[in-house]
């Protein structure tokens, strides 16, 4: 069995406050071969990396992310899982980069916007997508900073947005992309898998990201007769990493890299970098 790549979820965010460089430095002295991070737009054009659009739940601030500078957002200190300040702050996508690019690891880049990502609806082929904003000129930017740190070759930028994706493979062809799909996209327009598999490969894809328990050994197989590689998120659990494991999945993020290890084998689990 071909182990898969285990990807740091937040840099491993139910062992350190997420998106903060002691996550990615912990990650990567585990030996976390991925890791992933989010990023938005700050009110300056800087890329910043936090999950949510807007400051309430993973810091001391409140309010849009976009409503503040770069080094406004560098100033905030990052709250852990229970909600305690921590002396972590809102790193810059640039920080969190020198972190990476010393290792070996692999770069999971996701995306984000200001507002809801998109929505799929019923077409006369299978589905289409109602995309939602994007922050303008963002991927330009996260591009031009990976590429700087010269880590083009191990990232891998990931959106549930496809006018992102699109935007990604215009720039810049041969970078790896994924489209993240969740279940809750697919309950409105009662999309099959071969629905998904079908619009994700009109994208031009690389790989498809998703929610873990849309996967099962159809999905997988449908997966790699379309020629895309399979990951999965986000799993804690030993039994069903092995699981999603055996299944052939080809990534599989987790807030417990340290677990997802273990349950793998850590010797192989870097064999699908």
């Amino acid at each position: 069995m071909t182990r898969p790549l285990v990807a740091a979820h937040r840099g491993g965010a139910l062992l350190w406050p997420e998106n903060s460089l002691l996550a990615f430095r912990g990650a990567i002295a585990l030996g976390a071969p991925a890791v992933e991070l989010d990023v938005h737009l700050a009110r300056d054009g800087g890329v910043v990396v936090i999950h949510d659009r807007t400051l309430d739940r993973t810091t001391e601030g409140a309010g849009p992310v976009a409503d503040r500078t770069t080094d406004e957002l560098r100033r905030l200190r990052l709250r852990d899982r229970s909600g305690t300040l921590t002396d972590e702050r809102v790193p810059a996508l640039d920080a969190v980069l020198s972190v990476i690019a010393p290792s070996t690891a692999s770069l999971l880049l996701e995306v984000k916007g200001p507002g809801p990502a998109v929505c799929y609806e019923r077409a006369d082929h299978g589905i289409r997508a109602v995309s939602g904003p994007r922050y303008e000129g963002l991927e330009e930017r996260l591009l031009a900073l990976v590429a700087a740190a010269g880590l083009e070759s191990r990232t891998t930028v990931m959106a549930f947005n496809p006018d992102v994706v699109r935007r990604v493979r215009t720039l810049a062809p041969g970078t790896r992309t994924t489209l993240l799909v969740a279940r809750a996209h697919l309950e409105a327009p009662r999309a099959t898998v071969d629905d998904v598999l079908a619009f994700a490969a009109g994208l031009g894809v690389t790989d498809l990201g998703l929610e873990h328990t849309l996967a099962d050994e159809a999905l997988v197989d449908a997966v790699r007769r379309r020629g895309l590689r399979l990951g999965v998120w986000t799993v804690d659990d030993p039994a069903l990493i092995r699981r999603y494991a055996a299944l052939g999945v080809d990534v599989i993020t987790s807030d417990r890299p340290d677990v997802a290890l273990e349950a793998l084998g850590a010797a192989g689990a870097r064999s699908r970098a």
